[in-house]
């Protein structure tokens, strides 16, 4: 009997899990239910080279088609599980279909957390996630005209420096009293207000949006303290949510994000996760976590192939990011969180390039590194493999950062 193994959401991990099925020996069949017409693609892009136009849609494919083809890996596009029956192991969709699973893959990922405020429904007010709202961007982006972003974080900086770009007068409103408050130190956030600054961006904190207002289209922007911003395009980048319901509702264990083993699986042995959407254990910070990023989508991803194919790949990696805004590359290495000192090595003031290694109790435990890919191949490695580091060489730019190592 022919095996079936289905995968729920066309995502980074679905590309990666299908790939890998094959590569571990699956033979039986592959069926992958996403509710986007694309297959899958890379989505870092989307608020960066996308948006601004240095890529098209067809460059953003992680694989090409003929690669599933070859493969065997089916897609059922536009389509959605609607509900995952574990006793008859089955998947239940939204055109009336019933399918049968041996196997299944839950790699439904994330959405946009919305926000409910006066005049939401306004045209010319934009969420960006897929591609579709990149594509409602693009058809509203007009030079000289004014964008508002709603968000400080990577994807609202992201956005606000393509918008730049392509010659919108742009204006961040951040609700927290810095950009990049919940994910870096201080002085990145400092940092990433003078560049947007010089680059003719303005960025506001501690504001707090109360309404949009506009005939049938957005027109400006309130805030709380009674400030008004010209909006003829808003951007709202507030964060984004697991798509956990369908785990929920057939039983399976949930605790911000579907809770996996090292091994990516679930309570129901039939079942794996993969991506945005898990909960998992890190063995190298020995907390349970979930990561919002590709590389960890990627890496749990082929653990979850393989224990769909009775073998036992542990998944223990460094987590890792990155951020593209203007000339700056920022790559991110390990989690910052619950850091008691920053030391940074260059110039973070007046220049473009410089690394902050965060520390606890004298311990290298993240870095932040901007234009640094040394620094950043580096830490990487110290944090994988616990090597000790001497913290006096870290600002000492006249050592080299592969002297770090001993």
């Amino acid at each position: 009997m022919t095996q079936t193994c289905i995968v729920i959401g066309a995502s980074h991990a679905a590309a990666q899990l299908t790939a890998s099925l094959r590569q571990e020996g699956w033979e039986g069949k592959i069926i992958v239910i996403g509710d986007e017409q694309q297959l899958p693609y890379n989505h870092p892009p989307l608020s960066k080279a996308y948006l601004s136009g240095d890529q098209s849609a067809d460059e953003l494919l992680i694989r090409k088609p003929n690669f599933y083809e070859q493969k065997e890996i089916e897609f059922r596009l536009g389509l959605r599980v609607e509900k995952i029956d574990r006793a008859a192991k089955t998947v239940a969709l939204n055109n009336g279909e019933t399918l049968s699973y041996d196997k299944l893959a839950l790699c439904t990922g994330s959405r946009v957390r919305t926000v409910s405020l006066p005049g939401i429904e306004l045209a010319g007010i934009h969420y960006l996630r897929d591609l579709k709202d990149v594509d409602g961007i693009r058809g509203e982006v007009v030079a000289g005209k004014s964008a508002v972003i709603v968000g400080g974080g990577y994807i609202g900086l992201e956005t606000a420096a393509s918008l730049k770009k392509l010659g919108m007068s742009v204006t961040v409103l951040e609700m927290a009293p810095r950009v990049l408050a919940r994910v870096t130190a201080p002085e990145l956030s400092e940092f990433y207000t003078r560049v947007h600054t010089e680059e003719g961006v303005d960025i506001k904190t501690g504001v707090a949006v109360s309404e949009f207002i506009g005939g049938d289209r957005v027109e400006k922007v309130t805030c709380a303290d009674g400030s008004e911003y010209a909006a003829d395009l808003v951007v709202i980048g507030v964060g984004i949510i697991p798509n956990v319901e369908l785990a929920q509702e057939c039983g399976l264990e949930v605790e911000n994000g579907v809770v996996v083993d090292e091994f990516a699986r679930t309570n129901d042995p039939d079942i794996v996760a993969a991506g945005d959407v898990t909960n998992h254990y890190n063995g190298i910070y020995k907390i349970r976590l979930r990561l919002e990023s590709v590389p960890n989508a990627a890496d749990q991803a082929k653990s979850a192939a393989a224990s769909i194919c009775g073998k036992e790949k542990l998944y223990c990696t460094l987590p890792w990011f990155w951020s593209d805004q203007y000339d700056l590359k920022l790559q991110i290495a390990g989690l910052s969180q619950g850091y008691d000192q920053v030391v940074i090595r260059g110039d973070k003031d007046s220049g473009r390039s410089f690394a902050a290694f965060y520390l606890r109790e004298g311990k290298l435990i993240a870095a932040d590194c901007v234009n640094r890919p040394p620094e950043f191949m580096v830490a990487k490695k110290i944090l994988s493999e616990g090597i000790e580091v001497d913290i006096a060489k870290l600002a000492d730019e006249s050592i080299a950062p592969k002297a770090f190592l001993g």
